[in-house]
């Protein structure tokens, strides 16, 4: 074999092993491969660190305080992190049973603090279910609970309420996620909408109400058009159920889209 021939064998060989390693990389792996960057949210940089050698580019900082339990965990072990992947999207899909709690206390007249505190109570219960083949991580979160709540069950309405001020605050915050165990897990992007829900109650709409469409925004997300839209983040869904055909994904709305809101 000719040296023209053996080096373009060996380039050959190369490219082929790159394709392949390429293929084998996980699609989120490496900080700074989401849309969003996870260290620009306050909350969830003070629970994770850069790490490159984790399958997607973060890991638990031992500073934290809800996370700082799963630190020792091999974050570079693909199907370990996979594992706990497969069950915090089965703990995030468990939350659509808040909305349905949400929609169903609404059309029974209940007030805010009513709804506010059965959704809080609620979300307990699921997050410690998603947990009930795991009874390792179990007790992880239980204690996680009392080091922060002072309750292993987690949170309180009352606990909640004297923090925010606010039974709509602490409704929205009832339906938001931890964004340093998303980021972790490469679903940052995924829920980044549960990530930014408004402080505070409906801002009123900035369109004219009887608008059949509303024009996405820079830092718009499908929540905060419902909020100003309909008065109501949790009908985001009726928001992406009318644009279906448009949307991919709910995660990814574009500054300049017109979306059909009624």
């Amino acid at each position: 074999m000719s040296g023209s021939v053996k080096r373009r064998t060996v380039t050959f060989l190369t490219a082929v092993i790159i394709i392949i390693l390429s293929l084998l990389t996980p699609a989120y792996a490496g900080a700074g491969s989401y849309v969003h960057d996870p260290m620009d949210n306050p909350k969830a940089a003070q629970d994770i660190v850069e790490n490159p050698d984790a399958v997607y580019g973060y890991s638990p900082s031992p500073d934290s305080v809800r996370l700082r339990d799963y630190v020792d965990l091999d974050w570079t072990d693909e199907a370990a992190v996979d594992q706990m992947r497969v069950q915090r999207e089965a703990y995030h899909a468990s939350i659509q049973e808040l909305y349905d709690l949400i929609a169903s206390m609404r059309a029974a007249g209940d007030t805010t603090e009513e709804i506010a505190r059965a959704v809080s109570t609620k979300r307990n219960e699921i997050r410690l279910e998603a947990y009930k083949d795991d009874p390792e991580g179990l007790e992880k979160v239980k204690q996680s609970n009392l080091d922060t709540y002072g309750n292993e069950n987690g949170g309180t309405p009352e606990f909640f309420y004297e923090k925010y001020g606010s039974w709509e605050t602490v409704l929205e915050k009832s339906l938001s996620a931890n964004a340093g165990a998303d980021a972790c897990l490469g679903l940052y992007d995924k829920y980044y909408d549960t990530y930014i829900l408004p402080a505070s109650g409906p801002v009123g709409p900035v369109e004219d109400p009887a608008s059949e469409t509303y024009t996405v925004q820079s830092g718009d997300s499908l929540w905060k058009i419902a909020v100003m839209v309909y008065g109501d983040g949790a009908l985001w869904r009726s928001i992406y159920e009318l644009n279906e055909d448009t949307i991919k994904d709910a995660d990814l709305i574009y500054p300049g889209q017109e979306l059909k809101i009624r």
